[in-house]
């Protein structure tokens, strides 16, 4: 089993920044890649970064040049840097890993995080 744990979430002004992490915990083999997904209230889920255990990240168009998503492989931590926040980024925003886990063959599994609000006022 793997627990993902968000935390960094709060309230900020337009303009600021927060940084939210995200632990993953369990019997973790490999850890294939990490993403942030929001939901803001009334839409749908959206996918905001995404990296692989290699480095390779990308980014929704709406927050290029603005998010930095960044994977510590030794510590199986994620973090999502949100710089120069806007009031249209207020949203849940959950983690999400695709991790082999387990015993072998040590079999690949999706696990989302509980969601940590932010919300940016004008």
């Amino acid at each position: 089993q793997v627990q993902l744990v968000e935390s960094g979430g709060g309230l900020v002004q337009a303009g600021g920044s927060l940084r939210l992490s995200c632990a993953a915990s369990g019997s973790i083999f490999a850890i294939n890649g990490m993403r942030w997904y929001r939901q803001a209230p009334g839409s749908q889920r959206e996918l905001v970064a995404g990296i692989n255990s290699g480095g390779t990240s990308n980014y929704a168009d709406s927050v290029k040049g603005r998010f930095t998503i960044s994977m510590d492989n030794a510590e199986n931590m994620v973090y999502l840097q949100m710089n120069n926040l806007k009031p249209e980024d207020t949203a849940v925003y959950y983690c999400y890993a695709g991790v082999r886990s387990g015993a072998f063959p040590y079999p690949l599994g999706v696990y989302w995080g509980q969601g940590t609000q932010v919300t940016v006022s004008p």
